[in-house]
């Protein structure tokens, strides 16, 4: 039984977005993907503790998906070509030709991310049908309501088939302007493998950070000139070369000054410095995730925290607030400010984001970090208190629970 629900949890995380692929790629509605393939995990749930897991879980999900998938034409189908459309499609259907990038994932995201969309839409609709993120893990990634997330992802859907959205990679010309928004989803993707949302979910899923790696690659190799793509995919890998240190033997979290350097991949390190730096030497102003990724280069160049060049990350942060605003960059350049000019200065800073922020878990850590520090316990503990509060996950959870307890 254990078995089997591990295998089935595997699948959703390797399967979920290849089986809704090409489940569009056959039937070229989103819907019917999502809900037929949603039902193909259902059932593996019934059958596979019992009847074992398959030798091939992904192509038993697939084509257990199609079935369902036909059931459910022929039962709503009006009239006789939608009939003739569940009739005629097959199983051993031969592959499409996708042309420069054979992913049916890819086509996935950029149909997701068609510019007739809203951004927050495309975003939403791609870590739902691509990343196979629940409607409550993506409201809480956009700090918004669940029901609220929900009603933009039917729309989104809805706009996708009454406009007859394609499902294609875009042509070579149009390809620079649509990559914005699959950025935003692949990083969105990425932060919610490294320190997953839901209260229900592992720590780390280590099968969204390699997805979005993976794609993210496949872009690259596409636009391999698009600063904004390198710079994200140097940001994935210096991020994701710290996740082995990021988490203790009994599944704690490991904040940052406490992690084992020593633990961390010195190949991603390597390779995401390189890209780093190959963006430097062209001389071109650097976009959002250049700049974030250049922050990790110097976080990833110190032995030791002590050895952090905390002027520099300054620096940059400042640099990453002239092109994008959000309290959340603020919050962060506020950490380094700390580091630099003292916690009562940058508490000062945080103190200004509460109106933005009040709901951010973040925020009320990093404002209990910076009242410890300056010796004021009961404020720091109310400020934990509230971190913990809205704390989703339990790896967090402990650590603020660890972090509060230790002020004594």
């Amino acid at each position: 039984m254990s078995d089997a629900r591990a295998a089935i949890t595997q699948a959703h995380h390797r399967e979920w977005a290849r089986v809704v692929a090409a489940l569009t790629r056959k039937f070229g509605d989103l819907d019917i993907a999502e809900e037929s393939t949603a039902e193909a995990f259902a059932t593996a749930v019934e059958r596979w503790p019992a009847d074992g897991v398959p030798p091939n879980p992904g192509a038993w999900l697939t084509t257990t998906a199609t079935r369902k998938a036909i059931d459910r034409i022929r039962r709503e189908a009006k009239r006789d070509d939608k009939h003739e459309e569940a009739r005629l499609v097959r199983d051993d259907d031969p592959p499409e030709s996708l042309g420069a990038i054979d992913d049916d994932r890819l086509r996935l995201i950029f149909t997701c991310c068609h510019p007739a969309l809203a951004v927050e839409a495309r975003v939403a609709l791609t870590l739902r049908l691509v990343g196979g993120l629940t409607v409550a893990e993506i409201a809480r990634a956009f700090l918004v309501q669940e029901t609220a997330m929900g009603q933009r992802i039917t729309r989104a859907k809805a706009k996708i088939k009454t406009a007859r959205i394609p499902y294609r990679v875009p042509s070579a010309e149009d390809l620079p302007a649509r990559v914005t928004g699959v950025l935003a989803v692949l990083y969105l993707v990425f932060n919610e493998g490294y320190l997953a949302s839901g209260p229900d979910t592992d720590t780390v899923r280590p099968g969204l950070t390699a997805e979005a790696i993976r794609l993210t690659r496949l872009i690259h190799t596409l636009l391999p000139e698009d600063g904004e793509v390198t710079g994200l995919l140097a940001l994935m890998l210096l991020t994701e070369a710290r996740r082995p240190a990021r988490t203790s033997t009994t599944g704690d979290l490991v904040p940052l000054d406490e992690q084992n350097r020593g633990a961390w991949d010195p190949a991603l390190i390597a390779e995401g410095h390189r890209l780093v730096r190959q963006r430097l030497a062209t001389g071109i102003a650097p976009g959002r995730y250049q700049l974030l990724a250049a922050i990790n280069a110097v976080h990833t160049s110190a032995r030791d925290i002590r050895d952090t060049d905390w002027s520099q990350i300054l620096a940059l942060y400042t640099h990453l607030t002239s092109i994008d605003a959000s309290p959340v960059v603020a919050l962060n350049r506020a950490i380094a400010l700390a580091e630099l000019d003292g916690p009562e200065v940058a508490l000062a800073a945080v103190d200004r984001l509460e109106p933005h922020l009040a709901h951010y878990h973040p925020y009320h850590a990093t404002r209990a970090d910076l009242l410890r520090r300056l010796g004021r316990t009961e404020p720091a503990r109310a400020a934990y208190d509230k971190a913990i509060d809205l704390a989703d996950n339990p790896a967090e959870t402990t650590h603020l629970t660890r972090r509060r307890d230790q002020l004594g």
